[in-house]
């Protein structure tokens, strides 16, 4: 790599953030290994309920952690519930969520993210970070067109895009180029997998509920393929190609988001493994 380049993989490797799904076990996982340096992002899944995030996300604000709660738009009711959790996370010290819109068939007023978001900013804006979702890859029930609309409809809600998972460095420079062309200048944290194990992906599968599985698995093209290939996949390929295009300045690709199907251990240990080697 260019001294450029290797400049810009160690900036994401040190602004990264894990995201978990709340699992029992999760916690005495981060908690032993990740450290409190590192921000942790916490799903919500339709088979767990977002009272699993939301006590998840509470108990690591409370270990120290620097802590980002998914709050799906769909499991949502409204905007007393809104104002309630909103408070909640609040009193948690929590200042930073993640605002798709879910899975899940809507259980109230919310039937996208951009509703829910229009309400944050109506009840005052309560969270100084709000996180949106971005759509490198095409969304299989979204046009391309609409999914960068979206985010044109959010920017004024939200602080920042976390870009969905993409195997192509190629597709990661066109989406980046055409969202700040449309004007789009909110920063982007870029979504990556850490290293996978194919035992333990499979695994952590069937922890997620089989409808949670199967949905997650429709939006991901060809994404089981290539995180169960032997060796599974780190990630280094895909960063050290796409560092040209996330250095440039104005891209402001920020950090990584790097989706750890809850083996933090492993990722924490690659992630600093590649910092020591990019360090010689």
């Amino acid at each position: 790599m260019r001294n450029k380049d290797v400049a810009t993989v160690r900036r994401l490797l040190e602004h990264a953030r894990y995201e978990v799904l709340p699992t029992p076990t999760i916690e005495d996982k981060v908690l032993t290994s990740v450290p409190t340096s590192v921000p942790v992002t916490v799903t919500a899944s339709p088979s767990m309920g977002l009272e699993r995030t939301i006590s998840t996300a509470e108990r690591f604000a409370a270990a120290g952690y620097t802590v980002v709660p998914h709050l799906a738009a769909r499991m949502v009711s409204g905007r007393t519930e809104l104002e309630e959790l909103a408070a909640r996370l609040g009193e948690a010290g929590i200042t930073t969520i993640f605002v798709p819109g879910g899975d899940a068939d809507p259980v109230g007023d919310y039937k996208d993210a951009l509703s829910m978001l229009e309400d944050l900013t109506a009840i005052g804006s309560p969270f100084a970070e709000v996180g949106v979702t971005g759509y490198p890859e095409s969304h299989p029930t979204i046009h391309d067109d609409l999914t960068v609309q979206s985010m044109w409809d959010k920017r004024k809600h939200a602080t920042h895009v976390v870009s969905n998972l993409t195997f192509d460095p190629g597709v990661i420079k066109d989406w980046l180029h055409r969202m700040r062309l449309r004007g789009i200048e909110l920063p982007v944290l870029l979504g990556v997998p850490g290293p996978v194990e194919r035992t333990k992906l499979l695994g952590m599968a069937t922890k997620i509920g089989v409808g949670d599985s199967t949905r997650f698995l429709s939006k991901q093209k060809g994404l089981m393929a290539r995180l169960v290939a032997p060796g599974g996949f780190s990630g280094e390929s895909f960063i050290e190609k796409c560092a040209p295009t996330v250095g440039e300045a104005e891209m402001r690709v920020t950090g990584l988001h790097l989706y750890t199907f809850n083996q933090v251990a492993e990722t924490e240990a690659w992630r600093q493994d590649w910092l020591q080697r990019l360090a010689r």
